[in-house]
């Protein structure tokens, strides 16, 4: 069984003490970071590899996105993809030692007005899907795991409340067609709602709450899909959701799942 996390660390080189006690205290196999928000020659990997984790694939840029995969597993760089027309690290795939291609995404949060008219960012995201979705419906994925924070809760018990999210960006009906669409392109299969189909599940609570563990308004922004030729081989799953509640936390939880490769 292979372990896989993903976790949108909130820049790598600020918590790289809570990635190194992530990686010390659940040791899952490989690691996928989004929103690193550091060129790759700045990483901190010296913190990391001492873990036993010495392979990396990564791709990043000063103060912005970054994606990053560690392993204890030997990987090999599989490239990357742009979008938009962009040149934003926000995408990075890795090969695994049995020929399974994973896939690390950030995916734009889409700023705060769900109108592309006044609001240039939430425009952008929607394109990004799009073009991920036709991506996908040309070229399906075969033997592929995709990860990451893809800033999208689909499920109305993905939030807090759907009624009061509907009008709020990363639960708004247009966001969820639009990640639906690129989902079902591929085949894709949600892993951790497949091994968890009912209840309220959270990735994300917002720096905003002064108390997020009480009020618990979160959303299910991470994910981990798997092509339908791995799906069986799926399990597993969970949200390590006390890693929010350390010191100077990263507003997303690591979401994990194993993989029978």
């Amino acid at each position: 069984m292979l372990t896989i996390a993903t976790w949108n660390i909130n820049s790598v080189r600020l918590r790289q003490g809570l990635v190194a006690r992530l990686l010390s205290e659940e040791a899952p196999d490989i690691l996928c970071l989004q929103e690193c928000k550091s060129p790759v020659e700045k990483l901190p990997l010296d913190a990391f590899a001492p873990l036993g984790y010495g392979h990396v694939v990564a791709r990043g840029q000063k103060g912005y996105n970054g994606v990053a995969i560690l392993s204890r597993v030997p990987i090999e760089d599989a490239g990357h993809r742009h979008f938009v027309g962009r040149e934003d690290a926000r995408h990075v795939a890795a090969r695994l030692p049995d020929g399974t291609l994973l896939h690390n995404f950030y995916i734009p949060a889409g700023g705060d007005v769900p109108d592309r008219t006044v609001n240039e960012k939430f425009g952008h995201k929607l394109d990004f899907l799009t073009e991920l979705r036709d991506w996908f419906r040309g070229e399906p994925p075969v033997r592929s795991i995709l990860v990451g924070d893809l800033n999208i809760a689909p499920r109305e018990d993905d939030v807090w409340s759907h009624k009061q999210l509907l009008k709020v960006v990363s639960h708004t009906p247009i966001e969820v067609e639009h990640l639906n669409a690129m989902q079902e392109a591929g085949g894709w299969v949600d892993v951790t709602r497949t091994d968890i189909p009912e209840g309220q599940l959270y990735s994300w609570w917002s720096y905003r709450s002064p108390d997020w563990d009480t009020a618990d308004k979160g959303r299910r922004l991470d994910h981990v899909w798997a092509s339908p030729d791995l799906a069986a081989a799926a399990g597993g799953s969970r949200i390590l959701r006390q890693t929010r509640g350390w010191d100077q936390p990263s507003d997303h939880a690591p979401v994990f799942a194993s993989f029978d490769l």
